[in-house]
């Protein structure tokens, strides 16, 4: 591993379903003389997709890394997935990439899914550079594309590369930052290309996008368009310097073009990833709080500071533990002691990998700015922090999303009874978004999931990795509950207990939050200056009654919970009967209040072509559905709508029946919100 820290970079790939993440990524490993052959999405046969979930179905469903050279650069590389219900595989990925590769279907442009995963990465503020890809295939339109990206998705596309198209066959790009054409020889599965001058029929083409491309990166950078405004001009070094300074700062998003099925157009990529997209040195030293000061510190990318690294993806091996890491400072080695900063613990670190799909090399240490697999973290979970032993701090988590959909499920034999709940444990160690429960009155399991195939890939996992066979019941909405009034409860709780007395007089009131809330504690004036301790312990209490509402014992949320009195006499309260008092007041002032369901809503959006959308929107009405907007495209139309997931189970086969096969939709989770 290189100590060079500018020689460096942290990417990931990043796209709608299909729009061919996996197959640029494989182009790019083969190029890079990673692997030696070439593996295929379609028969199974790709590197990075190496579940035989994966191979079967032919999608991306779990994130995998890997790391190789060019042009003496080392790239650590994450291929995410593209499929809504595996989106938390993406943003913990963003969460600690420095740049990314959106790769844009020149057929389908920009698709739902790629402005989910675009928006996470806006939220990271993470550079990205566009691959406009499938360019060989009927309908393929660059320019569409690059449009779609301006309007959907409120980029600044600024093409360092336009295609050759003949009468709709894909023969070349233009390379604009040295205005030559490179043709890719077929036969050679892309590894030899010529680089020629642009054809005639493409010069004035050519021309005007490098004038407009030559302009952008000028008004990057003072210095440059000082020069550029007394010269008229700009060499290829500094446009280069330019675009890079404008992607970096998010203002602008460099966009290639090719076909990486075709095998062509891949290399540029590759040199795009290492003249645009960061290094660790060009990011901002990474912030997070001091557990011990509560005061906000940074963390500069240098080796010989503090450790500080990130674990942002928990994995099962074969039962076995492994954590990746990527590190932000200092120096991580292998059969050394570390602190968890979030969890307040000391870990020992067994050994490190550096890891290529599910293939390990072992290294003795990762130094800042690298993507590790670090070995022997029994307690670290994802979003935890590693720290040196003295300088303990707490970066900002991994965010997760809420399950939205449940299923039952029990094993097939009594022996598999403690087995199964161990594999479940293992399994929602690795995924923040799948979580499993045991219905107290009915002493059914449920696990909960982000989607229909979310749930499918766990129970196959159950099979073929943990040789346990389940059988599963009918999905089941996760259902919440809430409160629509304002009601106030008073409980005196005295009772002796083992000969001791515990007693507590409680006074809390209730009123609803705002949808996203959660659960909110707030202490009226008169119980301010109560102990600490005391005030904590009324808390837990009412928390405690929120896990099981009064209608239908569903969690109880988006609540503000207000401590509005103390009984007369607290010096003789003890805490298990505070505690009990709250929550008994908690729980019978949310009964008053006008109690209400909760179910998830989902964004849904359609698209379909025209002479079906009346159908397709009255079958979304007859779902409860919300239409929010149509946008014509062309001879098709998007329609964006909210509605219940209690109502879209089963609606892929609907939509398919009423469009002719010809609808698509995406579906992922909005927000909760009164049951209709």
């Amino acid at each position: 591993m290189t100590q060079n820290l500018s020689k460096i970079r942290n990417i990931g790939i990043m796209a709608h379903i299909d729009a061919g993440k996996t197959t640029l990524t494989e182009r790019i490993l083969y190029y890079t003389k990673k692997i030696h052959k070439i593996g295929e999405v379609d028969d199974g046969s790709a590197t990075m997709d190496y579940m035989p979930q994966e191979q079967e179905r032919g999608i991306t469903i779990t994130s995998a890394a890997t790391v190789f050279n060019w042009n003496n650069y080392e790239i650590h590389l994450i291929d995410t997935p593209g499929h809504v219900d595996f989106t938390i595989e993406v943003e913990r990925s963003l969460r600690v990439l420095d740049g990314v590769v959106t790769v844009i279907c020149a057929v389908g442009g920009v698709e739902p899914q790629t402005e989910t995963v675009w928006h996470q990465a806006d939220k990271y503020d993470v550079p990205r550079i566009a691959f406009v890809n499938k360019l060989d295939r009927v309908g393929a339109d660059f320019e569409r594309a690059v449009s779609m990206m301006k309007d959907r998705l409120g980029a600044s596309p600024v093409p360092i590369q336009i295609p050759m198209m003949n009468g709709g066959d894909f023969e070349g790009v233009i390379d604009l930052l040295r205005m030559k054409a490179i043709v890719w020889d077929v036969e050679s599965k892309g590894e030899t290309f010529k680089i020629v001058d642009i054809p005639n029929n493409f010069a004035e083409y050519a021309q005007k996008a490098h004038n407009s491309m030559t302009e952008i990166a000028a008004e990057q950078d003072e210095t440059l368009l000082e020069f550029y405004l007394e010269n008229d001009f700009l060499d290829e070094k500094q446009i280069i310097a330019g675009l890079r300074k404008g992607t970096i700062l998010n203002r602008i998003v460099p966009t290639l073009c090719g076909s990486a099925l075709k095998n062509q157009g891949v290399q540029p990529v590759i040199d795009a990833i290492i003249d645009f997209l960061p290094s660790p040195l060009d990011v901002p030293p990474i912030t997070g709080v001091n557990p011990e000061t509560g005061l906000e510190e940074f963390r500069n990318p240098k080796i010989k500071d503090p450790l500080c690294a990130l674990a942002f993806k928990v994995i099962m091996d074969q039962g076995r533990k492994s954590v990746f890491v990527r590190v932000y400072s200092g120096e991580l080695n292998s059969e050394s002691e570390v602190y968890n900063a979030t969890r307040g613990i000391k870990e020992r670190v067994a050994r490190l990998f550096l890891t290529h799909a599910n293939k390990r090399e072992k290294i003795k240490s990762a130094c800042a700015g690298s993507i590790a697999l670090v070995v022997g973290l029994k307690d670290t979970r994802t979003g935890d922090t590693i720290t040196s032993t003295g300088a303990p701090l707490v970066l900002e988590s991994v965010q997760t999303y809420l399950p939205v959909i449940s299923i039952a499920i029990e094993p097939q034999t009594r022996s598999d009874q403690e087995k199964l709940i161990f594999c479940l444990e293992k399994i929602a160690q690795e995924d923040p978004t799948f979580v499993y429960s045991e219905n107290q009155e009915t002493g059914q399991l449920l696990i909960s999931g982000m989607g229909e195939l979310h749930l499918e890939i766990i129970v196959d996992r159950l099979r073929r990795e943990y040789n346990v066979e389940v059988q599963t019941g009918k999905p089941q909405v996760v259902y919440k509950e809430s409160v629509s009034g304002i009601a106030e409860a008073r409980v005196v709780f005295d009772r002796e207990i083992h000969d001791v007395r515990h007693f507590g007089d409680i006074t809390l009131s209730v009123r609803p939050g705002t949808r996203g809330s959660g659960f909110v504690f707030a202490v009226s004036d008169p119980v301010k200056e109560l102990a600490p301790e005391l005030i904590s312990n009324v808390e837990n209490g009412a928390r405690e009654a929120t896990l099981a509402g009064a209608l239908a014992g569903n969690e109880v949320v988006d609540l503000v919970v207000n401590f509005v009195a103390i009984g007369p006499e607290p010096f003789l309260m003890s805490p298990l009967g505070v505690k009990v008092a709250a929550s008994q007041a908690c729980r019978e002032a949310c009964e008053k209040a006008s109690p209400v369901v909760l179910e998830p809503f989902m964004s849904v959006e359609v698209v379909v072509p025209d002479e079906f959308v009346g159908e397709v929107i009255a079958d979304l009405n007859s779902r409860h559905g919300r239409l929010e907007d149509v946008a014509p495209r062309g001879k098709i139309s998007v329609l964006k709508a909210v509605a219940p997931l209690a109502n879209m189970f089963g609606y892929s086969t609907s939509l398919r029946s009423l469009t002719q096969g010809r609808g698509i939709f995406s579906m992922q989770y909005s927000h909760y919100d009164v049951k209709q």
